[in-house]
């Protein structure tokens, strides 16, 4: 639509943020009905919209040949066949929903919890961990319970008090392949959970990275459903920071032990 209108000179875009809206629909409709004044058509400006009737009415000085509005027509038609196949999806969606087993057993989520703030959690991730394990997070004693019943957690061989081997633990749990789904998308991210899947990823490999963020993704939710924590993202800088002093740490611990002794530049200095 938006092209249509810029080959007819409209600027419409200039001056409301959205010709979907309210104000937007409004206006386009009646140019499609044959209305070509500018001032009229201003006056469909909803009050919510900043510019004035006068600035709207001076976007709308153009040209209306007969092919581009035309084209406006099909371009408007498509639109609200789009709305309409996306009304039926959601009504659709609603029946399913309703038919599904409750498994919140009569808890909410807790006060302003919006499990989306944790970076690489969607909506439609979110929702997928909603519909399979519910809101009330106190069927597990703790976080550890919880990683473990997604099969998230290490399934290590030990004899004698040393790992031997490390198993598989498959599943079909869809919370489970969401939120390993969601891991790796943090590949790129440049977040703190970004680093630290990007740290993981170098020393234990794709496939084990993806299921160890998945367990702290799984731990961010329970903690966020259970008692209601705010997740607020530290940036990667931190974490790169941190690890860097986790290295001087281990470095100076290493040379004390060889008899030697690290001293930080500033320090020499």
């Amino acid at each position: 639509m938006q092209k249509a209108l810029t080959q007819m000179n409209i600027r419409l875009a200039n001056v409301i943020s959205d010709i979907t809206g309210v104000t937007g629909q409004a206006i386009v409709k009646a140019i499609l009905d044959g209305q070509r004044d500018s001032r009229e058509l201003a006056a469909y400006r909803d009050c919510r919209v900043d510019a004035s009737e006068e600035e709207i009415a001076q976007a709308l000085e153009g040209n209306w040949q007969e092919d581009q509005l035309f084209v406006l027509g099909q371009e408007q038609a498509g639109y609200e066949f789009c709305q309409k196949q996306i009304t039926e999806c959601d009504q659709q969606l609603a029946k399913y929903l309703a038919r599904l087993e409750d498994r919140t057993q009569g808890a909410t989520l807790p006060e302003e919890t919006d499990l989306t703030q944790i970076d690489g959690i969607d909506v439609m991730a979110a929702m997928t961990v909603v519909s399979e394990v519910g809101l009330d997070m106190s069927k597990w004693k703790t976080e550890n319970h919880f990683v473990s019943w997604l099969k998230l957690s290490p399934d290590n061989k030990i004899s004698g008090g040393k790992v031997i081997g490390k198993g598989r633990m498959p599943t079909n749990n869809r919370a489970t392949t969401v939120l390993r789904l969601a891991a790796t998308n943090l590949r790129e991210s440049d977040t703190y959970l970004g680093a630290q899947f990007r740290r993981f990823r170098a020393r234990l490999g794709p496939p084990v990275a993806a299921k160890a963020m998945a367990a702290k993704l799984a731990r961010l939710l329970y903690r966020m459903l259970r008692y209601g924590m705010k997740y607020v993202d530290q940036g990667a800088e931190l974490y790169e920071s941190q690890q860097r002093k986790q290295q001087v740490i281990h470095l100076k611990r290493k040379a004390a032990q060889l008899g030697l002794e690290i001293i930080d530049v500033a320090d020499a200095a």
